[in-house]
């Protein structure tokens, strides 16, 4: 796979292109390098000489938008399964984690909320990390929004070529309905229970207590 063939990905929202591939490719990079590092379209610029900030904005307005990104992060995590050595790697997983992390963002922000628990205002990326730790999905959301709906929709949504059948999460990406959903939609949901002595458990049927010991320690 090589930088080409990623870059290929990227389609104009015009009916037409302008620039020719060679400087569309250089400054799709460049784009995707400002804005991945958070090192800024302006800052890019100005190290780089014969591209300007007008032409990275242009480049970014006309080309990025999340169908391509989704396409293309896809297309990135597919051939990293494929280049890994099965001697080395092992054989493919079908088990991922998923959880989210609060980052602080200006109050102007649409999608900014007071966190209840971390406190502050701001925003909540929700992450979907196979075994060998591989991002295959990422997500935003808001910091009160359901931790199980964006854990659903990862492992349906992430478009790899990996086949989810276990979903690692914490207490905030489980509940009593997420369990009869990743039933019915084909995959296990494994959380980390916090506090787990207090919770209390239920057996698929009554007077079998002694079929499931673990019911012993509710």
């Amino acid at each position: 796979m090589t930088y080409g063939s990623v870059t290929d990905d990227f389609k104009s929202l015009a009916s037409r292109e302008a620039l020719d591939r060679e400087t569309f490719q250089k400054r799709l990079l460049l784009c995707l390098y400002g804005l991945g590092t958070n090192t800024g379209l302006k800052r890019v610029s100005h190290g780089t000489p014969h591209v300007s900030y007008h032409d990275l904005r242009y480049t970014k307005r006309r080309f990025i938008h999340t169908e391509s990104l989704r396409k293309v992060i896809a297309s990135v995590v597919n051939a990293i399964f494929r280049a890994r050595h099965p001697q080395l790697w092992g054989e493919g997983t079908t088990t991922c984690a998923s959880d989210a992390k609060k980052f602080g963002a200006w109050n102007q922000n649409l999608m900014t909320e007071w966190h209840a628990r971390y406190g502050g205002p701001g925003i909540m990326i929700y992450w979907h990390v196979e075994k060998k730790s591989t991002c295959i999905y990422s997500q935003l959301k808001n910091c009160s929004s359901s931790e199980v709906a964006a854990m659903i929709e990862g492992v349906l949504r992430h478009d790899t070529e990996i086949t989810v059948k276990k979903n690692f999460t914490d207490t905030h990406g489980q509940s009593e309905v997420a369990f009869a959903f990743c039933h019915l939609l084909g995959f296990q949901l494994m959380p980390r229970l916090k506090g787990i002595k207090r919770q209390k458990l239920y057996q698929p049927e009554a007077g079998n207590s002694d079929a499931y010991p673990i019911s012993s320690l509710s």
